[in-house]
């Protein structure tokens, strides 16, 4: 199968057969009988697409449930440094977070479960990023925690002193502040 583990349940990454030649390549970026076979039953209804320099971190953002989102993030120009932070109380991996470059080039993407946080960073001087989502975006339950929280300590793989942060995500909480109604 396509999936590997990440270390934390649930938040697996996808690797897609590419198949390569001359012309250029082919892949299969999702199916959903390759995901079921996996176990996962999710239903994606909703893709958002973003463009961004060299520097920006966007994140780490979530939807509180009812409206919690599975994401299936990608890279289709450039590269990012993708991060997930498990948000699931009781959880062995709570707080934790996993990083991975995901890029046009090696075409991996990050399989997100709801109960998570989600940021990125941007390591080329531009990157589309392309997710799927299996719910729609309610502004109501947004929820979002700080970039450089001490508790989580992320390298985002960008020179702080050269990062690029909304105004809003600059006044997110910390993690111990946030608002979680997540469960594992």
């Amino acid at each position: 199968m396509p999936f590997f583990e990440t270390g934390i349940a649930n938040l697996l990454v996808f690797e897609p057969r590419v198949f390569e030649d001359s012309r250029g390549y082919f892949f299969e970026a999702y199916n959903s009988a390759i995901h079921k076979q996996q176990g996962l039953t999710y239903q994606f209804i909703q893709d958002n697409q973003s463009s961004s320099s060299y520097g920006v971190i966007r994140g780490l953002h979530y939807q509180l449930n009812p409206h919690g989102q599975t994401k299936m993030v990608r890279a289709i120009v450039g590269t990012i440094y993708d991060v997930a932070v498990d948000l699931r109380k009781g959880s062995p991996t709570f707080g934790q977070y996993f990083g991975i470059e995901l890029s046009a080039a090696n075409k991996k993407q990050l399989v997100i479960p709801v109960g998570f946080a989600h940021g990125f960073s941007v390591l080329t001087e531009k990157a589309e990023v392309l997710y799927k989502c299996d719910g729609l975006y309610n502004k109501e339950s947004e929820g979002g925690i700080i970039y450089n929280d001490p508790a989580l300590n992320i390298n985002w793989q960008v020179p702080l002193d050269k990062a690029i942060i909304s105004d809003k995500d600059l006044v997110l909480p910390t993690l111990d502040a946030c608002k979680n109604n997540f469960t594992f």
